[in-house]
């Protein structure tokens, strides 16, 4: 089984990557927009807690992921794609990326100009990454805040998206993110002989 990426889909690293860093936002979304209502007692507490934890997990798989890309590269963009959704979707990429990476840092910099403490499951405490500063923390928490809608909303489109191409267009552009019980890729070598 290869492992890495294909000129024609994703491979298992980069799925598994995918679909838990999906699944690990919608948690932690879901959390973050239940656990302010709370009243003030040690489940809300434990519920911050949690919440920071899994977001300094999604840090992790976000480098974890970047790193992964880097070294296994990516398939090749579907054949008759159009260039300007292919820009798009670069475009889509990136900025995905880059709130991957300032939700958590920002949720980390308010955490640490709040004074608060920061620890991962109980297990470890981490340091705090600036002083102390009300204003920082307002700036932090609404990078926080204003990324994560705007994330979701890049989800959402990301998913239309690859929906669009999967259905109106009939591409693989959806299929290659999924697993296959295929044991090869689809595409045959033209130039392999029969």
């Amino acid at each position: 089984m290869q492992i890495v990426n294909s000129d024609h889909r994703w491979g298992p690293v980069s799925m598994l990557l995918h679909w838990g860093i999906v699944a690990l936002i919608g948690w932690m979304a879901w959390l973050g927009l239940t656990m302010v209502d709370l009243p003030p007692t040690p489940a809300k507490i434990n519920a911050y807690a949690l919440h920071k934890s899994l977001g300094l997990t999604l840090l992790a798989l976000v480098i974890v992921r970047v790193a992964w890309r880097l070294f296994a590269g990516a398939p090749r963009p579907v054949p008759g794609t159009p260039t300007w959704q292919e820009r798009i979707a670069n475009l889509t990429h990136i900025a995905l990326y880059v709130l991957l990476f300032a939700i958590p840092l920002s949720g980390w910099v308010f955490n640490s100009a709040s004074g608060y403490p920061l620890q991962w499951f109980k297990q470890f405490n981490l340091p705090a990454i600036t002083g102390r500063s009300e204003e920082l923390a307002a700036t932090a928490i609404q990078v926080h805040e204003y990324g994560f809608w705007l994330l979701i909303l890049l989800v959402l489109a990301h998913a239309g998206a690859a929906f669009y191409h999967h259905i109106f267009q009939g591409d693989d552009t959806l299929r290659r993110m999924l697993p296959s019980l295929r044991r090869a890729d689809a595409t045959p070598d033209p130039t392999s002989e029969h």
